[in-house]
């Protein structure tokens, strides 16, 4: 669309509508250019700089495809209005060219930012008040890769360590890349603190990239793995349980079926549960099963403001922030970070959480 509604309107000569052509064209196979450099779209092995500028493209095509299309339906319009063709002055498709390529500049910025603090308080009915104020960080959706590296890790791990919260949860897709292409990348969250731990879940991208390598080498880093069981805290006589569960991913992949029911088998009755599962498309099931609190990411809170709605409609319609779902509170984090075959962020920001569990009125 963009060659035949965008470029060839435009009063330049030939060879100059020919090079802008194979300009996009090189732009929008980024994921096959991605392919070629590590085997897979979801990791490019290109310099940051160049994984940057390729998100760039990439996101201002898209960009001003959309803005081309709102300017053909103006065109329409006005065409019916003055009964006769209408067109556009090259003037109108450089201002929305500009528009698209500003706005990808500011989305990508804010995608490879480091995340702003985000403080959040949920109530949960029957929460021990030796809990109340119990602090929790929610890291998810880092997709640690040449776009987001040991010196973007390092930076989070400094600002996560600086809140001094009593636990963090890590709620999958830590990764893009094999073990060998990220170990110096993925290095700096073995310093993550806490002090009740660390936890972390799968997302789908860790059965990209092998699973069972990626969960152990999580182990090596002191990162507790959480899937399919849960623990038990304890404060005072008060208990609260933390359970996790494995990605939807692992249905198609051969590991373990999905079982919240066996999960949070032998769990103290009347303690209150946090479950912590990547996608949020289940959250009315562990709603059923009695979870108090449910914290996913996946969705990178939609990318783009409007554009959400996409995102919604294939996560059960939760994508960005807190949800009631049958009296379970969910959160669906924005991300850490997001994947880099797709970097842009408008409107949607990513985040670092803070959540704190308060005692419900009248619990």
């Amino acid at each position: 669309m963009i060659l035949a509604r965008f470029i060839w309107p435009l009063d330049w000569p030939l060879p100059a509508k020919i090079v802008a052509a194979l300009l996009v064209l090189v732009a929008l196979q980024f994921h096959r250019w991605n392919r070629l450099s590590s085997g897979s779209e979801f990791s490019p092995e290109f310099p940051r700089p160049v994984v940057a500028l390729f998100n760039w493209a990439f996101g201002a095509i898209m960009l001003l495809a959309l803005l081309q299309l709102a300017l053909d339906a103006g065109l329409i319009v006005a065409a019916v209005i003055h009964g006769g063709f209408v067109g556009a002055p090259d003037g109108v498709r450089y201002a929305i060219a500009g528009v698209a390529a500003i706005a990808a500049a500011i989305g990508v910025q804010q995608a490879m930012r480091i995340p702003p603090l985000k403080d959040i308080e949920v109530a949960i009915r029957g929460l021990p008040p030796e809990f109340d104020g119990y602090a929790i960080l929610h890291l998810t959706d880092l997709h640690i890769s040449r776009l987001f590296p040991a010196s973007w890790a390092r930076e989070v791990v400094a600002r996560s360590n600086k809140l001094g919260v009593d636990l963090i949860a890590i709620t999958g897709d830590l990764i893009d890349g094999t073990i060998d292409a990220r170990r110096s990348d993925i290095a700096p969250l073995g310093d993550l603190m806490a002090a009740d731990g660390v936890y972390v879940i799968s997302g789908n991208h860790e059965y990209i990239f092998g699973y069972d390598g990626w969960m152990a080498h999580y182990a090596e880093l002191g990162l507790r793995s959480l899937e399919n069981r849960h623990i038990v805290l304890e404060r005072g006589g008060g208990r609260l349980v933390i359970a996790g569960i494995t990605d939807r991913a692992s249905r198609h992949r051969g590991h373990s079926i999905r079982d919240l029911a066996a999960v949070l088998e032998g769990a103290p009755k009347g303690a209150p549960v946090i479950l912590l599962d990547h996608q949020p498309s289940d959250a009315r099931k562990a709603a059923r099963l009695g979870v108090a609190l449910q914290l996913s990411g996946h969705t990178h809170g939609g990318l783009i403001l409007g554009i959400d709605r996409l995102a919604a409609r294939a996560n059960a319609g939760f994508v960005s922030g807190r949800y009631d779902v049958d009296g379970m509170t969910l959160y669906v984090n924005n991300g850490t970070a997001l994947w880099p075959g797709f970097a842009l962020r408008l409107g949607r920001p990513s985040e670092l959480t803070r959540i704190t569990l308060r005692v419900a009125d009248g619990a």
